[in-house]
């Protein structure tokens, strides 16, 4: 079978991973692991575990088998209600039952890598999913203006000028490629970016040390697929050549093989409601994207919901065809 690896993190792995399953390929998931919001922002502090939330994403992607269903919904449930601890919350609101149990399972076996293996056998999933790194760190992003913006919530949710590019991404303290992810991406026949926010959930997995010259050192295709939509306080302006500019220069490459584009604008309502949030969709800018890619792929990869995201089955085809 030809050796799929994906990068990235959050819906947009999710998404690739959902459609690539139904192809046979020997896939291999690689997940950033520097988030600090939410319930994995609770759990990675508390219990100095690495980020379990876009592991668990990914997971659930891969999962199949006849309980496949029942367990996906399972490590997707999140607590809301509760009689609360007099402040009307319950200590387990806001945190999904995944998150929580690959928590545990760290514990139990003792490390982050075990405890993902081990998940990883109970939800009998297809491939493999590995961590971009063991190391614990946080994502550092420097403004235009100077400014730098600690962890990857602050750069997510801004609480600066979102009107500010970003120049500089790094982690601190630097953080090096797990050995298992590094040989994987050094023999995959097909590497694939999904999807995602630029500068707190791609990139971060990118700069990680030893990323960028296990990719140079891979023979595999190297695949780009572009966001659909701009991201306030990150890619605000950014066009699809932005994007693969951006990805190319931390990765330490020339061109990509491909980059996947949309040319699909999604319903007037739901860009009307990314509107409000400054969310635009991403221009093709096909002239200026030819520098950073050697093949250019535009059609309609759009889902039909009411959410901006890519369709699991029409990204998959073009992606398995490659």
């Amino acid at each position: 079978m030809k050796k799929v690896v994906t990068i990235g993190g959050g819906t947009g792995s999710y998404v690739i991973l959902r459609g690539l399953k139904m192809y046979t390929l020997d896939i291999t998931a690689v997940v950033s692991m520097f988030d600090s919001g939410g319930s994995t922002g609770v759990l990675r502090d508390e219990f100095g575990v690495l980020p379990p939330g876009d592991v668990r994403r990914c997971l659930l992607a891969l999962s199949e088998g006849k309980r496949a269903e029942i367990l996906r919904k399972l490590f997707a449930y999140r607590f809301e209600n509760g009689n609360g601890n007099g402040n009307g919350k319950s200590a387990l609101h806001g945190h999904s039952f995944g998150n929580l149990f690959l928590v545990a399972l760290t514990n139990v076996y003792g490390s982050d890598i075990e405890g993902i293996k081990k998940a990883s056998e109970l939800l009998d999933i297809k491939g493999r999913v590995l961590p971009v790194s063991l190391d614990k760190a946080h994502i550092h992003a420097v403004l235009e203006d100077g400014t730098e913006i600690e962890g990857e919530t602050n750069i997510d949710i801004p609480k600066h000028d979102g009107n500010l590019h970003i120049t500089e991404l790094s982690l601190k303290p630097h953080a090096r490629i797990y050995e298992e992810t590094e040989d994987a991406i050094i023999d995959a026949d097909t590497i694939i970016i999904c999807p995602g926010d630029l500068y707190s959930s791609l990139l971060p997995g990118i700069v990680v040390e030893g990323m960028s010259d296990a990719l140079r050192a891979s023979t595999a295709k190297k695949v780009l697929v572009a966001p659909l939509m701009s991201k306030w306080g990150e890619t605000n302006g950014y066009t699809a050549s932005s994007v693969a500019k951006e990805m190319c220069r931390y990765a330490g490459l020339e061109k990509f093989d491909y980059v996947i584009c949309n040319d699909k604008k999604p319903d007037a309502d739901v860009l009307a409601a990314y509107a409000k949030e400054k969310k635009e969709p991403i221009v093709i800018d096909t002239k200026e994207l030819e520098r950073y890619a050697s093949g250019i792929i535009t059609g309609d990869f759009v889902s039909e919901s009411d959410l901006a995201r890519h369709d699991s089955d029409k990204i998959a085809k073009v992606l398995a065809e490659l």
